[in-house]
């Protein structure tokens, strides 16, 4: 499920942002994105062995590093994962008009967005099971895809090879430069977000020091071998200066090289992909913000449930990122979901500098005491500062990123947002 979580919109629908800034190029941005999930899977590996626990990363930045940096980060992955369901809504929309131009999106957003409120409000025992198959489904496409790409660089579906000749036309391999290789990186480090799902899920894993390590090297080595072959071949087979973010690329490659209708299939599964992650990220929030009012970190009225065990409040303030969608998109329609795509963003990298910084205030725990943690790299402290560097200067550079300044304008209102919402929260003074 964490593999399935972290394939979505990010690369369905964000890798044309990222060929955009990067050109061929762009195999190095996902390089750099990928190196730097490898260094935040070493740190949370490491403290999820020594504490198994379902919180995760905010059970570990409020053990280590202070109260108030528990609650940061918790809500902040609520908020984020708010924010990206609203993203994914609107990439829905996106898909849909390759069908029905006409259709106004907003038509689209409200419809799916009610049905997936309704559908939470019903029994969820099945969701691990529609969420397996249908991240199957993302999987086999994207593997399908790599398939039919290949053969058509290699002229096996009976036209003449493309080969490797759009590496070189349109500005050459490097049209942006070492610097469009890093404002690609911006981009391509949101396909590698979720691969933390993995630590949150620790709390039920069995033999912790074997499989916690295990699960997290197969989910980023695939991960990161997924992502660079499909890019690589998107670039390969049409250039890189034709594709956008009006539809999936993948869609507009299929069709550019005359392949309706594997193009329109391709569709519908970038669709079901939008939808299962949305599906599955409302599950997620509103079981999330539940788990925050019971834990006294939000008003109480949150936590409360219906007669069948739906925590029904909790659900409905965790789809004002489907409301946001909404009204964004009808009021920006161009600029829509680089607009959320950058602020989840901020989230998602405030989360995993986070992560770093426990990881360093976990291993100079241990350093005080004398003692030696149950799984230590050794280059661990110096990987995550290192990765705490990167991330940081990710998010600088987001300002220099064509539609990515919204990520830091979102900086200063979030941290506000967190440090309000903490002293009503009534909890604890931080140290």
């Amino acid at each position: 499920m964490a593999f399935g979580t972290a394939i979505g919109t990010g690369l369905f629908l964000g890798s044309g942002l990222t060929i955009g800034v990067a050109g061929p190029a762009v195999v190095f941005s996902y390089v750099i994105a990928a190196a730097i999930s490898l260094l935040l899977s070493a740190a949370l590996v490491e403290m999820a062995v020594a504490h198994p626990a379902a919180g995760s990363f905010g059970l570990y930045a409020e053990m280590y590093v202070s109260p108030f940096a528990g609650y940061a980060v918790r809500v902040s992955y609520w908020l984020m994962q708010v924010i990206a369901t609203g993203g994914h809504m609107v990439a829905i929309s996106i898909y849909m008009q390759y069908w029905w131009p006409g259709t106004p999106s907003a038509v689209w957003m409200a419809g799916f967005s009610a049905a997936l409120i309704y559908l939470n409000t019903r029994a969820v025992g099945t969701l691990g099971a529609f969420e397996y198959w249908f991240s199957m489904i993302k999987v086999a496409a994207i593997v399908v895809f790599v398939v039919l790409a290949a053969a058509i660089v290699a002229g096996l579906t009976g036209d003449p090879a493309i080969g490797f000749r759009h590496y070189a036309e349109h500005g050459g391999f490097w049209p942006k430069g070492i610097r469009g290789v890093w404002l690609g990186a911006c981009f391509a480090i949101y396909s590698f977000i979720g691969v933390e799902v993995v630590g949150v899920t620790s709390g039920e894993a069995r033999d912790p020091e074997r499989t916690i390590p295990q699960a997290m090297r197969r989910m980023v080595g695939g991960l990161c071998g997924l992502y660079l072959t499909t890019v690589a071949l998107l670039v390969a087979i049409m250039p890189w200066d034709r594709i956008g973010v009006g539809e999936s690329p993948f869609v507009t490659v299929l069709t550019r090289v005359g392949i309706p209708a594997a193009a329109s299939l391709m569709n519908f599964v970038v669709l079901t992909a939008a939808l299962s992650s949305a599906n599955a990220n409302l599950y997620l929030i509103t079981r999330t913000l539940f788990s925050l009012a019971r834990g006294g970190f939000v008003p109480s009225s949150l936590g409360a449930l219906t007669a069948s065990g739906i925590p029904r409040n909790a659900l409905l303030v965790s789809s004002v990122g489907l409301a946001a969608a909404l009204v964004v998109r009808v009021m920006w329609p161009d600029s829509a979901y680089v607009w959320f795509f950058g602020i989840a963003l901020f989230g998602a990298l405030f989360v995993w500098l986070m992560i770093f910084v426990t990881h360093l205030a976990y291993r100079r725990s241990f350093a005080r005491s004398g003692s030696r943690p149950p799984l230590a790299a050794s280059l661990g402290r110096a990987a995550s500062i290192a990765g705490a560097l990167a991330i940081a200067a990710v998010l600088v550079t987001t300002w220099w990123v064509p539609g990515l300044q919204s990520t830091l304008i979102a900086g200063g209102p979030w941290l506000a947002v967190l440090g309000v919402g903490y002293l009503l929260s009534g909890q604890p003074s931080s140290a």
